[in-house]
């Protein structure tokens, strides 16, 4: 009787659950499986925008595989991760480092870091070609010399990752002062006693114990710098992948595919498809690199 009761409990329990996951649930599947279904069932046919679309079936993934412009933009767009995103752990780590100290002026400060992230990304864009204006700019003219920012194809995409970073350092900071106030004071105070000093502290402290909150800046990071386009689109004045290409990164070239010249959506949508498995394939990397959680026990 009593197996009985419980398992008619646990059924409820069950049915509660789902009950309350299914608001969640038709919410990711209207905006996200739906939308996925959608872009796979486009990267299958030809489509124009204005003629109807024809199933051409593994065509468009074909073509991608033939060609060359589809691999110089996914090259590009790694060379644009390598360049953001271990400096903006880094930094990132490093000015979470120094708002743990609680100094004064340290919530002026997270404020102050954290306004270029939400900000628009179009907007930031705009501000700083102006700012970066070879004639008129505020950067050259602080330097004394005229330098070509984003006309010069040896500078245009570290610019475009500088820029990159200095917006989103702060969303990383907050995320790396989150996980060290998550360490328990009590480890840290004993391994201070054992005598570590302050760069003790971070190498076999601080950043072993900031692996979970590593992984996700990491993966969080890698998904960012796939998806830049925006602030691409702001800099380069309404012309993603100026100058030659230097700054066609993946996104840039699934929009230029889409919307410009010939609209060819099929091509679009299959390097979009393709996009999300290398995103997923180096996150799953990334998961397993970082599979080792950390747990905090105490007594």
């Amino acid at each position: 009787m009593r197996t009985s009761l419980h398992s008619g409990h646990r059924q409820h329990e069950v049915r509660t659950a789902y009950a309350l996951l299914t608001p969640s649930l038709i919410g990711v599947g209207i905006f996200l499986v739906l939308p996925f279904l959608l872009v796979f069932a486009i990267s299958l046919t030809d489509w124009k925008l204005i003629n109807t679309p024809q199933f051409v079936g593994l065509e468009n993934y074909s073509y991608l595989a033939s060609g060359t412009t589809f691999f110089h933009s996914i090259a590009v767009t790694l060379v644009f991760a390598l360049l953001t995103i271990p400096p903006a752990v880094v930094l990132g780590l490093l000015i979470a480092l120094a708002l743990n100290r609680r100094l004064p002026g340290t919530t002026f400060l997270q404020l102050l870091y954290i306004l270029p992230w939400v900000c628009a990304p179009l907007t930031l864009g705009v501000v700083w070609q102006w700012m970066l204006d070879p004639t008129n700019g505020l950067v050259n003219a602080v330097i004394g010399h005229r330098i070509e920012w984003m006309s010069n194809t040896a500078l245009a995409l570290p610019t475009v990752a500088f820029v990159y970073v200095w917006q989103n350092v702060g969303y990383i900071s907050l995320f790396f002062l989150a996980g060290l106030q998550s360490i328990p004071t009590s480890v840290l105070e004993a391994a201070k006693i054992d005598g570590a000093g302050p760069i003790r502290m971070v190498t076999s402290m601080y950043v072993p114990l900031l692996r979970p909150t590593t992984f996700f800046v990491l993966v969080t990071s890698f998904i960012s710098s796939f998806q830049a386009f925006d602030l691409v689109y702001g800099l380069t004045g309404s012309n993603p992948g100026y100058p030659g290409g230097t700054t066609d990164l993946l996104a840039v070239h699934i929009y230029q595919t889409a919307f410009s010249g010939s609209h060819q959506m099929g091509r679009a949508s299959a390097m979009a498809v393709l996009l999300l498995a290398v995103i997923v394939a180096i996150t799953v990397l990334q998961q397993r690199y970082f599979a080792k959680r950390t747990v905090f026990e105490l007594d």
